[in-house]
């Protein structure tokens, strides 16, 4: 039966994934598209960094590792 099972999978799982490159057929993302990636991803890193370096979040993580460092094993 487990062999019965996973032959019917992989025939699902062909069929899908033939049947969308088929319907589908460029192969990546265009210049664009990396370029929107990109402006996200450094969007999303500034906003990360101005969390991190305020003044609330700091102290916090200042507590935690001052915490760590004088815990006693």
């Amino acid at each position: 039966m487990y062999k019965a099972v996973w032959a019917r999978v992989r025939a699902l799982v062909s069929r899908t994934t033939s049947g969308a490159r088929s319907l589908r057929e460029d192969r990546g993302m265009v210049t664009s598209e990396y370029a929107m990636g990109i402006v996200a991803a450094v969007a999303f890193a500034v906003v990360l960094y101005k969390v991190v370096t305020s003044g609330t979040v700091s102290a916090e993580l200042q507590a935690i590792v001052k915490r760590a460092l004088d815990a006693k094993a």
